[in-house]
């Protein structure tokens, strides 16, 4: 399962992105997605879980829930748009 999480702090790298989701299950992968200018966060990432199950149990549970002094946005990510 593809997560959505948005808000997060400047300071909020991939493995602090990952170790969060790992007290729920099995983490693929975790990256937090950088302006390729300057290399800083754009205050948004995606961590990939190996099931649905502890992807639904991760999103319920930090939806909402502090990190890094911010309130994270948790959601399944929807499939990018195609553009023109």
């Amino acid at each position: 399962m593809n997560i959505y999480v948005g808000n997060l702090s400047f300071n909020t790298d991939d493995h602090g992105l990952s170790e969060v989701f790992a007290e729920f299950g099995d983490v693929t992968s975790a990256k937090v997605v950088v302006d390729r200018e300057t290399d800083r966060s754009r205050g948004f990432g995606f961590v990939e879980m190996s099931s649905d199950d502890e992807g639904n149990a991760a999103i319920e549970a930090l939806d909402g829930a502090e990190l890094d002094g911010r309130n994270l946005r948790v959601n399944e990510a929807k499939p990018r748009e195609r553009r023109f």
